[in-house]
């Protein structure tokens, strides 16, 4: 597991490196990852909006500052994602905006289809979903937490569509789950970073109660 993560972290980029790439293959008419089509083009030009748009002002509550200003540790924060991801378009915003935030944390991102071993280590459910969030310990590469591919309410929507014998178009899906995330305005996110944090993140003695 630590080669592959090694490996992984070599090849991963800063947010703004990870923000400047897939502006250079939209001026291309290209996504990232194998598969190109005009479909993928249109959701990464629409993800591109999304994410400038959240990253356009702070977006973090209170209680969230609160809980990874007490964090004693440093941790690495590895991203799992890929740009034509609605959802992640949705959620790696906020993270970066989380790891901005305190100096104990150091945010990575990498590609999932160019590092299918990585993807491989923590599927969810079974799936290559993204985006995955996985804390390590920086100097042993030991992982701490694993947390994705979307908030609970929005997996509900998702495992809901699942079970569904005649599926809409999947992009019937995309369109409800961006709908949530415009309602939701990534509290429910942050409410799963704060739990991610008291769960994980903080020794007994410095989480406030």
């Amino acid at each position: 597991m630590k080669t592959i993560i090694q490996k992984s972290l070599q090849q991963s980029y800063s947010y703004a490196e990870y923000r400047q790439l897939i502006q250079q293959l939209l001026s291309e008419g290209k996504t990232t990852g194998p598969k190109q089509s005009e479909t993928m083009t249109h959701y990464t030009q629409l993800n591109e909006k999304r994410m400038t748009r959240l990253d356009k002002r702070d977006r973090l509550t209170p209680a969230l500052r609160e809980v990874y200003d007490q964090l004693d540790k440093d941790y690495l924060w590895l991203v799992i994602t890929e740009g034509w991801c609605g959802d992640a378009s949705q959620i790696v915003p906020i993270i970066n905006a989380v790891a901005e935030s305190s100096p104990k944390l150091n945010l990575r991102l990498a590609l999932r289809d160019d590092n299918p071993e990585l993807m491989d280590l923590f599927m969810i459910n079974g799936t290559r979903s993204i985006p995955v969030l996985v804390t390590l310990d920086p100097e042993s590469l030991e992982v701490v937490a694993v947390w994705g591919a979307r908030p609970k309410p929005a997996q509900s929507i998702v495992d809901e569509y699942k079970k569904l014998e005649v599926k809409p178009p999947y992009a019937e899906l995309s369109a409800n789950l961006q709908r949530w995330y415009n309602r939701d305005k990534t509290q429910t996110l942050q409410e799963e970073l704060i739990d991610l944090a008291q769960h994980h993140l903080l020794s007994k003695d410095t989480i406030e109660v």
